[in-house]
């Protein structure tokens, strides 16, 4: 089912960058969600419950919202960039949209219905070992276990696991921000705005939000965009070939487009930057979808993203392409990149 219902309508809602009338009920649920995420992460500071610390450091890139904002390509990012610079590391995600239970390796050819969409998508695109697992620590002690030689542990969500301590936290926004900056379930907020002036680095993926980017006081804040020029085909995506084509040879065509992401306009609009007209179909993030879903594009040629890909690739009856991008991070003239401001924090290795 395409992005909507009570889901869809509350998102919407969040991102008008107001209260608007229709949350105003939710405001005693907020402010209670407010005072025990308060209580929680004020227990775990104080180490009740005991938090975990793993052998090797852990970069923690989550964000404060709900739903996505540009985690994995910048997780993809940053393993690529510790590889270059002589770490090994491995990842570990709760595996949203899974049905696995426990601890679950992930390979390039696990179903997503089992380990998510994102952990696929990372296992790969990133050439390291990849483990899901809803409790964040038993995934690293699993991914440690089978492969030795990993050196530090990126974690794709996990912001708010206290359990598992962490040297890094790394808060990714893109372009909608924080919305009307109210906790759940009146707003997207999973934490307190004022929980970045302890974090590392904020990430934004689209224009910063003049508010939110001044909350996190002295914290650095670097930007990103995602950057994709060529097509593959979806078929040919799912087994590691190169099928692939320009946005030039796709214009005049008659388009579809479909995102299940957490903001499918940040797909449409790269798109559009591309010069594609096309028919844009928006889905929830984490949509399982069926053959059905996409019915829609049976007289054209179907356009989506990476994420989006792992689930359709065996289900695409005609012809369809994905878009893959890399992501480019840059931050203030003079002064130092994200991947220093991580590695300064890695030799000094202090745990939060």
């Amino acid at each position: 089912m395409a992005a909507g219902g009570i889901a869809g309508s509350l998102s919407r809602r969040w991102y008008e960058r107001r209260l608007t009338p229709a949350l105003w009920p939710l405001l005693p649920l907020s402010w209670l969600f407010g005072a025990l995420a308060g209580l929680r992460r004020g227990l775990f500071r104080c180490g009740v419950p005991l938090a975990q610390r793993l052998p090797v450091p852990v970069i923690v890139v989550g964000n404060l919202t709900v739903g996505g904002s540009g985690k994995t390509p910048l997780v993809l990012w940053l393993v690529e960039r510790l590889r270059e610079a002589g770490w090994r590391p491995g990842i570990i995600s709760r595996g949203h949209g899974g049905s696995g239970e426990g601890v679950r390796l992930v390979a390039a050819g696990t179903p997503p219905s089992l380990v998510g969409d994102e952990p696929l998508l990372l296992a790969r695109r990133g050439g390291v070992p990849v483990f899901v697992g809803r409790d964040r620590v038993a995934a690293g002690e699993t991914l440690l276990a089978a492969h030795p030689e990993c050196d530090v542990i990126v974690s794709d969500d996990g912001l708010q696991h206290y359990r598992l301590q962490r040297t890094l936290e790394i808060v990714v926004f893109d372009g909608r921000g924080a919305g009307n900056r109210r906790l759940l379930p009146a707003g997207p907020l999973r934490e307190p705005l004022r929980r970045l002036t302890g974090v590392d680095a904020v990430v934004w993926n689209g224009r910063r939000e003049p508010g939110v980017a001044a909350a996190a006081g002295d914290c650095p804040q670097f930007d990103m965009r995602l950057v994709g020029q060529r097509f593959v085909a979806v078929g040919e995506y799912a087994r590691r070939r190169a099928d692939s084509c320009d946005a030039a040879s796709l214009r005049g065509r008659k388009l579809y487009a479909l995102a299940g992401i957490g903001d499918p306009a940040r797909f449409f609009a790269q798109l559009q930057v591309l010069g594609l007209d096309f028919e844009a179909h928006p889905f929830a993030d984490h949509h399982a979808y069926t053959a059905a879903d996409l019915a829609f594009a049976g007289d054209g040629v179907l356009l989506m993203t990476e994420k989006d890909a792992v689930k359709c690739a065996p289900i695409v009856s005609g012809e369809a392409w994905v878009l893959p991008v890399e992501a480019v991070i840059s931050g203030p003239p003079g002064g130092a990149g994200l991947f220093e401001t991580i590695l300064e924090k890695l030799n000094g290795r202090t745990t939060a």
